[in-house]
């Protein structure tokens, strides 16, 4: 079944005209949050442009021409969010979703770039047998045997396998890219890092960027370089 949303309450990077229709394709509830990714129709037909029409877009989604993290999605209303490769075999592109100040955005990559994706790790916990299961910000989980992973640090995994690449630790100096808030898709390095002092109180974070030093908290910063 098709799920709908009110267009007035669309993110922009959609590119689709508010004022057109009341209402427009909703992502379903999946990996990525409701306002934080694209559903795969309108990926192919507003963001992309590969397609004419919804129902042009359906039937390619539909005869499994999309793949997204080197999965075929025939669901429309798929979210594709940040960091997800977006896949179209039959004309060999390759897509990455990246965020720049306007938002999320699909960024044109090589064949050979496809089977790495870059993923924060958002939570951490002890599982039976006394491994480590690392839920990471896309949704995916992995388990290790290795303690020497920590919540906001990151992970450049393989696709499809998951085998763990390459471990970017969240500290100072470390190369991160802020992927929420105000100051959305600016680059830089940690500056500093302060934890909070009470509970109310929130884990600040100082980005060093070639603006100047950005305050934000912990939780918006994806640290890592994607090679």
């Amino acid at each position: 079944m098709i799920m709908h949303l009110k267009r007035y309450s669309m993110p922009k990077y959609w590119h689709m005209s508010k004022k057109e229709r009341k209402f427009v394709i909703a992502p379903r509830p999946g990996p990525h949050k409701k306002l934080e990714c694209i559903p795969l129709l309108v990926v192919l037909r507003d963001v992309l442009k590969v397609c004419r029409n919804a129902k042009e877009a359906s039937m390619v989604i539909k005869k499994g021409e999309i793949l997204v993290d080197k999965k075929v999605r025939k669901d429309p209303n798929y979210p594709v969010g940040l960091m997800d490769i977006v896949e179209i075999p039959s004309i060999d592109k390759h897509y990455r979703v990246m965020v720049n100040k306007s938002g999320l955005f699909l960024n044109d990559i090589k064949a050979e770039e496809a089977d790495k994706k870059l993923c924060r790790i958002q939570d951490k916990k002890i599982v039976k047998g006394g491994n480590f299961q690392l839920n990471l910000h896309d949704g995916r989980n992995i388990l290790t045997d290795k303690n020497e992973f920590r919540t906001n640090d990151s992970l450049l995994i393989e696709l499809p396998s998951q085998k763990i690449l390459q471990h970017f630790k969240f500290e100072k100096n470390s190369s991160a890219m802020i992927m929420s808030g105000k100051n959305i898709g600016l680059h830089g390095k940690v500056k500093e890092i302060f934890d909070r002092k009470t509970m109310i109180g929130r884990n600040r974070i100082v980005l060093e960027t070639k603006d100047g030093d950005i305050e934000t908290v912990k939780e918006y910063l994806l640290v890592g370089e994607l090679k």
